[in-house]
Formats: C-alpha cells, sequence, structure tokens
C-alpha cells in the first residue's frame, strides 16, 4: 500500500492550521504535506511535527505575490535572484524540517516572454541551485501543472519536465508526478507514470474534474495504488484535495487502498 501524506493546506481545514498536524496523525497519517510555511516560525512547525509523530514529506519554495500573478519563479527571465532567495529560504527551512524535497513552482509565461526563454530560464536556475540542494541533502523537483487550475503556467506535461530535467543533468533534480493534472492535460494515467517512474520523486492524487477525494470522480484510484506497488513506488502520495464533506468523513478511501 502507498504510503499517503497529508495535505495540509487543502486537508483538516475544519480546525487552524497548527492544529491540523495532532488532527493529521489521529487520523491515521504518517506524514504530511502543504504548499507554503513561511508565515510560520521553522522550529515552531517542527515541534508540531515531532510532537504529532509526522515526516514532513515536501513543500514548495516561496512563489511570490499571488495577487500580482505570481506563481513561482524558476522560469521567469529577469527574476533569478528572487528564485535564489526563494531557494535560500526554503532550505532553511527544509533543514529544520526535515524533508528532503522542494516543489520548485516555475510560475506564469509572462506576457511577451517566448516559452524558449521560460526553458532556458528553469534549466540554468535549476542547474545553478541543484548543488547548493546537493549539499543540504535536499532534491529540487518540478510539477506539470494544468492549465484550467491556473492558466498560463509554464510547465504542463511529463515530457516537457522530462526534458528540462533531462538538459539539468543532476541527480537531485526530478519530477513530481500528480495523477489530477496529469488526467486532465494527457490522460493515459498507467503507462504516464511506468514511462516517467525513472524520474518521479514525490506523487500526488485528487479526483477528477472536481478536486475531492481520490474516490469521487473519473480516476480508478485503487488501480493507480496496486501499480505503485507493482512497480516499486517507495515515495510519498500526498493527498492534494479539498474534501468534499469534511475532512475525516471523507477519508473512507483510505481503508481499501
Amino acid at each position: 500500500m502507498p504510503k499517503f501524506a497529508a495535505n495540509l493546506s487543502m486537508m483538516f481545514t475544519e480546525v487552524d492550521f497548527l492544529d491540523r498536524f495532532d488532527a493529521a496523525a489521529m487520523a491515521g497519517f504518517k506524514g504530511v504535506e502543504f504548499l507554503f510555511p513561511y508565515e510560520w516560525d521553522a522550529v515552531e512547525l517542527r515541534a508540531k511535527l515531532e510532537a504529532a509523530g509526522l515526516t514532513q514529506a515536501l513543500f514548495n519554495l516561496f512563489p511570490g505575490d499571488f495577487s500580482k500573478g505570481d506563481r513561482g519563479f524558476g522560469a521567469m527571465p529577469g527574476r533569478e535572484a528572487d528564485f535564489d532567495a526563494a531557494l535560500d529560504q526554503a532550505l532553511g527551512y527544509a533543514d529544520t524540517l526535515g524533508n528532503e524535497l522542494l516543489h520548485v513552482m516555475s510560475g506564469i509565461v509572462p506576457a511577451g516572454t517566448s516559452r524558449e526563454a521560460c526553458t532556458e530560464t528553469l534549466i540554468a536556475n535549476l542547474k545553478r541551485a541543484a548543488p547548493k540542494a546537493a549539499a543540504r541533502g535536499k532534491t529540487l523537483i518540478i510539477e506539470p501543472i494544468n492549465t484550467r487550475d491556473i492558466p498560463g503556467y509554464f510547465l504542463n506535461t511529463q515530457d516537457q519536465g522530462r526534458a528540462i530535467i533531462e538538459a539539468v543533468g543532476a541527480d537531485n533534480v526530478g519530477l513530481q508526478f500528480d495523477f489530477y493534472h496529469v488526467q486532465i492535460m494527457e490522460g493515459d494515467l498507467a503507462k504516464t507514470f511506468e514511462k516517467h517512474l525513472d524520474i518521479v520523486r514525490h506523487v500526488q492524487i485528487a479526483g477528477v474534474p472536481e478536486r475531492h477525494e481520490p474516490n469521487v470522480g473519473e480516476i480508478n484510484y485503487p488501480y493507480l495504488f496496486d501499480l505503485m506497488d507493482r512497480l516499486g513506488y517507495d515515495g510519498w502520495v500526498g493527498c492534494e484535495y479539498r474534501p468534499k464533506a469534511g475532512t475525516v468523513e471523507g477519508l473512507g478511501w483510505m481503508k481499501g487502498a
């Protein structure tokens, strides 16, 4: 059975964020992830993890100002200094929280900027960042995101992600495979996952199309969970979904996973 990590940015929102660690542990989770930790003190978050007996699986680099359209700096020409600052901040948090994985958000293609320029920028940023992350025992991952949830997002398909990862050529740069995004953009989930398994470092799940529990919608997750086991995927599976009618009430899907 895959090992599931609760996404505390989306799940257990019935309670305050700092209370979600205990709530996740009580619900049976052994790991957690969240989008951004930066409004809380890293030492305080570490204490919450330890008290609940949880492992931190993942979080994202600071994405910039959402109100101004920022969704990360990784592929944004001219914002290399912002990327470097976000990386340094994330590495500091990860040192305290103990997670190996850091998600580098690519960002939305700026008006008047070519996708080729964004590709070159992301490759250059990751080449520069990978040794710094490796020195701290960290792995950087990039995630293709669907253009319905984030219109204009630069990175959208697994083949695009693979090409960038191969161009970077660093052992500690890999792929975040989110079945929700893949289904919307590409489909053919089982074969696509198997094709890219060698570079997959983290998996996320949600139902399609509403992004509710994985047993709500068009994806056959029991089949995919069996596939992960059969292929030997032993990383975390992040539950990045919005509960349809209460977090605990919707966890029945885990019993048969």
